[in-house]
C-alpha cells in the first residue's frame, strides 16, 4: 500500500495547487465550478483534474495504444492507493510529446497532489471518483485500438463510446450532488437514468465541433452506419465543402445530440430550486452547448472548432439569463425552449431505416420536438 500524505499542511498545499491549476487547464470548468456548494467545489474540481490527466493520455500522440492502457491501469492503482504517484509520474513525463500543452505537462507531473486531494475525500466520494476514472480509461483504452479516419461503425457504437468518456461522468456527479442534498437522493434513481444522458449531449457536441480538429490527428467519431445512408462516406471527409449530404448528416446527429440535451434539462429541473449553484452549473454547460449546436447547423460548411464556437459575449449573455432565472422553473422552460427553436431534433431509438424520410423533411427532424415529452437515454452501457 503506497503511503498517503494527509497532513492538515499537505491537504491544504494539494487544494490550493487544484484551485491554481484548474483555470490553467479549463477556462470552462474555472467559472461553473465555483458556482457548486462549497463543500462541492473541492471534490468536483478533483474529479475534473483525474479526468484530465486520463484524457491526456489518451490524447498523446507519442504514446501507442498498448502504453496508454498499460499507463491508465497504473494511474487507477496509484488512485487506489496501490502504487505512488511519484513512481507514476517519473515514468509518464519523458514520453510526453510536445502535442502535450506546458499546463496538461505541469498537471501531469504534479499527479501526486491532485490524487493528495483524492485521498482526502470522504470514503464515498473516493468511490465515486475511482469508479468514474476506471470506467473512463477502460473505455478509452478500448476505443484506441479502434481509432481511425473511419469513424465508429454506428451510433450505438458512438453511444457507448460517449457512455465512457463523458455518460459516466454524469453518473459519478449524480452520485456527488445526491450524497450532497437528501432532496436529490430522493430522486437518485430517476436523476441516474437521465445522468448518462447529459454527458452524451454534451460529448456528442464536442466531436462535433472538434470533427476536423480531431481528423487532423488521425481520429474520427462520426457513426458510419448511418452516414453512409445519408450518402456521406465518413472516411473520405475533408473540411470546406458544401455537400448536401453531408449537412443533412451533420443535422442528423445535432438532432441526436439535441435529443440528449433535453434529457439535461429535465435532469437539471430536478435539482431543488433551493439548489440554485447545482442549476447553475449544470445550466451553463447545457446552454454553451446548445448554443454550439446551433452554429454548426447554420454553418455546416465550418473547417475548424474555432468557426462554430460560442463568442465571449455570448458566455455572458447565458450566464447573466441563467443566474437570474435558475430558481424559476417556468422561466427556464421558456428561455430552454426559445434557445433550442429550430434545431433539429430526433428520437434517441430507431432504426437507420428512417434516416431517408427523416433527411427528407423539410424541417430536417424538427418535427420530432412536439412528440418526445419522455426521452430516455440509450447510453450503451453494458
Amino acid at each position: 500500500m503506497a503511503q498517503v500524505l494527509s497532513t492538515a499542511p499537505a491537504i491544504a498545499e494539494a487544494e490550493a495547487y487544484q484551485g491554481k491549476v484548474l483555470g490553467a487547464v479549463s477556462r470552462t470548468f474555472a467559472f461553473t465550478i465555483p458556482q457548486l456548494p462549497a463543500e462541492l467545489r473541492k471534490v468536483v474540481t478533483n474529479a475534473y483534474l483525474l479526468c484530465r490527466i486520463a484524457d491526456t493520455l489518451e490524447d498523446e500522440p507519442a504514446l501507442s495504444a498498448v502504453q496508454k492502457a498499460l499507463l491508465q491501469e497504473r494511474f487507477l492503482a496509484v488512485l487506489r492507493g496501490e502504487e505512488t504517484a511519484q513512481g507514476f509520474v517519473r515514468q509518464v513525463m519523458p514520453l510526453l510529446s510536445p502535442a502535450t500543452s506546458a499546463d496538461e505537462r505541469e498537471l501531469m507531473a504534479n499527479t501526486s497532489l491532485v490524487v493528495r486531494c483524492t485521498h482526502s475525500l470522504d470514503a464515498p466520494q473516493q468511490q465515486a471518483l475511482v469508479k468514474c476514472v476506471s470506467i473512463m480509461c477502460r473505455g478509452m483504452s478500448h476505443y484506441q485500438d479502434s481509432a481511425s479516419l473511419e469513424g465508429l461503425a454506428d451510433l450505438g457504437e458512438v453511444d457507448r463510446y460517449c457512455y465512457h468518456v463523458a455518460g459516466v461522468v454524469g453518473e459519478m456527479l449524480t452520485e456527488l450532488f445526491c450524497q450532497h442534498s437528501g432532496a436529490m437522493h430522493e430522486k437518485r434513481a430517476e436523476m441516474l437514468a437521465l445522468a448518462p444522458s447529459f454527458g452524451e449531449g454534451l460529448q456528442l457536441t464536442n466531436i462535433l465541433k472538434d470533427l476536423w480538429d480531431d481528423r487532423q490527428r488521425g481520429v474520427c467519431w462520426l457513426p458510419r452506419r448511418e452516414f453512409r445512408a445519408l450518402g456521406v462516406d465518413v472516411a473520405s471527409l475533408a473540411p470546406g465543402g458544401s455537400d448536401p449530404a453531408f449537412a443533412a448528416a451533420l443535422r442528423y446527429l445535432v438532432g441526436v445530440a439535441h435529443a440528449h440535451l433535453r434529457n439535461a434539462f429535465r435532469y437539471t429541473l430536478m435539482v431543488p430550486a433551493e439548489e440554485a449553484g447545482i442549476r447553475r452549473f449544470c445550466l451553463w454547460a447545457i446552454g454553451l452547448a446548445v448554443l454550439t449546436l446551433r452554429r454548426i447547423v447554420a454553418r455546416p460548411t465550418y473547417g475548424s472548432g474555432r468557426e462554430v464556437k460560442v463568442s465571449r459575449r455570448t458566455v455572458k449573455a447565458v450566464i447573466a439569463s441563467t443566474r437570474l432565472a435558475a430558481r424559476h422553473d417556468g422561466t427556464l422552460r421558456l428561455l430552454f425552449g426559445g434557445v433550442t427553436r429550430g434545431l433539429p431534433l430526433r428520437p434517441l431509438s430507431g432504426s437507420p431505416r428512417a434516416l431517408s424520410a427523416w433527411a427528407a423533411e423539410p424541417s430536417g427532424g424538427e418535427g420530432f420536438a412536439a412528440g418526445c415529452p419522455g426521452l430516455r437515454s440509450g447510453n450503451g452501457k453494458e
